[in-house]
């Protein structure tokens, strides 16, 4: 039955950037403490009113905030945002029974985002809508400019429209990816299938009129114009089409600025689940890196990189599934420190394997604080110890939270010694 008239009081923001009242009721756009009127449906509420504002409360920088699903959290004033993303890593960590001291947000957003995945659908006439989507909607939200993207991505979201456009005759739902790099913008479309020569040469023809630097279909090249590249400290990387990317500058900045300090020392270094070498180009600067990723582009991006720049201590790599095939205690013994960054799904089986090993530092970054936690207490249980915690925000807005965990076996590196030693 459908309440039109709920009035609730907001106990806590969620791990998703709702408030939740007593029930539960999940309230989108409520804050703690606020009393407010809702449409309720379940355990579902549509806020109608805020009968009692938050003094956290403050106005939403962006006008489409609400509307456009890109955004959860607008209205919540600096500090208390801060608290509030700080407090998802500290949660995680509590229910997960695992000991430690979190670290104050640091905020990465810079420039802003600079990529992004615009959404395109069909209507019956074949006209393109292009945007993100609307909030809890499966529906197109269309907008000409977004406040939390970088300059780089200037132009983005009109070379999105006319990519879109292009592709009309296929009717099927796109997704267009689009990274601002220092050549240009490279967009990889996804969802089209294989395309005809035709629509292949107006996509190519629109790559020049709208002077992108590369443009792809799935991840095949159609046109590379100039190569994208972004920096990997002082390391220009020309990455695969849509490959992983951190979402700003600043925030693979800060990440990986804390990993280099943390394995200051270390001679050789194992980057897992290394990517296009965010981290193995700059720990390269004072280690020798051993790169171990199963997207065999990425990592010949990475390589590629490291080829072309002189002074570095050098990079090696190996195509390897780290979920099926995780590197053993016996592989990883010749690595003074280690450093993984894995999907959301978290590293729990390289963590059992790194909790045997006489490794004796280990970077675990993520960009889920629940798999984080599970495989933080692995690694304890091995006898790591769990040094800090630092959570960085490059999701300006947003429920997610990146983190980076510094861990310390010293019986482990007393071992290594001794093994050196004879």
């Amino acid at each position: 039955m459908i309440d039109l008239n709920a009035r609730l009081t907001i106990d806590k923001l969620t791990s998703r950037g709702e408030g939740m009242a007593k029930g539960p009721v999940f309230v989108p756009f409520a804050l703690p403490g606020e009393e407010v009127l809702a449409e309720v449906d379940g355990e579902r509420g549509r806020l109608v009113e805020v009968l009692k504002p938050s003094p956290d409360r403050v106005d939403a920088p962006c006008p489409h905030f609400s509307a456009c699903g890109g955004c959860a959290v607008q209205t919540l004033s600096p500090d208390a945002y801060a608290q509030w993303k700080r407090g998802l890593v500290a949660d995680a960590l509590r229910h997960a029974g695992v000991s430690a001291d979190v670290a104050p947000l640091q905020r990465a957003w810079g420039g802003g985002r600079r990529r992004a995945t615009f959404h395109a659908r069909f209507d019956f006439r074949g006209r393109a809508r292009v945007g993100f989507m609307e909030a809890r909607s499966h529906k197109i939200f269309e907008l000409d400019a977004c406040p939390i993207l970088a300059p780089e991505m200037a132009g983005a979201m009109a070379a999105a429209r006319e990519i879109a456009e292009k592709l009309a005759g296929t009717e099927k739902p796109l997704d267009l990816v689009v990274t601002g790099t220092r050549t240009g913008l490279d967009i990889d479309v996804r969802g089209c299938g294989k395309l005809d020569f035709e629509t292949e040469q107006a996509l190519i023809a629109s790559a020049q009129t709208l002077d992108l630097a590369r443009i792809s279909n799935h991840g095949i090249v159609l046109i590379e114009r100039r190569a994208p590249e972004v920096l990997s400290g002082r390391v220009a990387v020309t990455p695969p089409p849509g490959n992983f990317l951190q979402a700003t500058a600043a925030g693979e900045e800060a990440l990986t600025s804390v990993v280099v300090a943390a394995l200051a020392g270390a001679k050789k270094c194992a980057d897992l689940f290394s990517g296009s070498g965010a981290f193995a180009l700059r720990l390269a600067e004072q280690a020798e890196v051993f790169c171990v990723e199963s997207d065999a582009a990425a990592l010949a991006a990475a390589l590629r990189a490291a080829r072309n720049t002189p002074g570095l201590r050098g990079v090696k790599g190996e195509t390897r599934d780290l979920f099926t095939r995780p590197l053993l205690p016996g592989e990883l013994e010749k690595f003074d420190a280690v450093v993984f960054d894995p999907p959301r799904a978290g590293a729990e089986a390289q963590a059992r394997e790194l909790a045997r090993s006489a490794v004796a530092k280990v970077a675990a970054v993520s960009c889920n604080p629940q798999t984080f936690a599970r495989d933080a207490k692995i690694l304890i249980g091995g006898g790591f110890t769990l040094e800090n915690v630092i959570p960085v925000d490059q999701f300006l807005y947003s429920p997610h939270v990146e983190l980076i965990g510094i861990f310390a076996k010293a019986a482990a590196s007393a071992k290594k010694k001794r093994r050196l030693l004879g």
